[in-house]
């Protein structure tokens, strides 16, 4: 066992563990933070899609080692003061979720597309979420969801 340094969300976080823990055990198990999901379990369905440093990162096979020192974001620390961000609400507001098992993975995606190209195109968002599926059919009202924040100039923050 080792500690791990990790900045979660915000706040710092020194977790007792192996150092080869895949971080997306260490977020649900030891810091309670249920958002991203354990899919596949080999990086191909992006439920455990997490922000380190603004970009988004698979997290179910990389060791929490990996993120020492670095700013990790779950979904959870997407809202704004215990409310939905502006791509939770247009999620929310276009019912792009079914059963939601994909939702968290697809929400951090395209909140860090919309960070750093406010306005784009169909192959950038395709591109964006090509690591995200949904079994449930929910692409069309995704993406419904992302043209509605790109038409408001990517208030992604708001």
């Amino acid at each position: 066992m080792a500690k791990s340094k990790l900045t979660v969300n915000g706040t710092a976080q020194e977790v007792d563990c192996d150092p080869a823990t895949p971080l997306l055990y260490v977020l649900r198990n030891t810091l309670n933070l249920k958002g991203a999901k354990f899919g596949c379990g080999l990086e191909q369905c992006g439920a455990c899609a997490v922000l380190i440093d603004g970009e988004p990162v698979l997290s179910c096979v990389r060791a929490v080692s990996e993120f020492d020192g670095q700013n990790i974001t779950t979904v959870e620390g997407l809202s704004e003061n215990g409310e939905p961000n502006a791509v939770q609400r247009a999620f929310i507001a276009e019912s792009a979720a079914q059963c939601g098992y994909c939702t968290s993975g697809l929400v951090v995606a395209t909140t860090a597309l919309l960070k750093r190209n406010p306005q784009p195109s169909r192959e950038d968002i395709n591109e964006a979420l090509a690591d995200h599926l949904c079994r449930c059919g929910s692409h069309v009202r995704v993406l419904k969801a992302i043209d509605r924040l790109a038409a408001a100039g990517g208030s992604h923050d708001r």
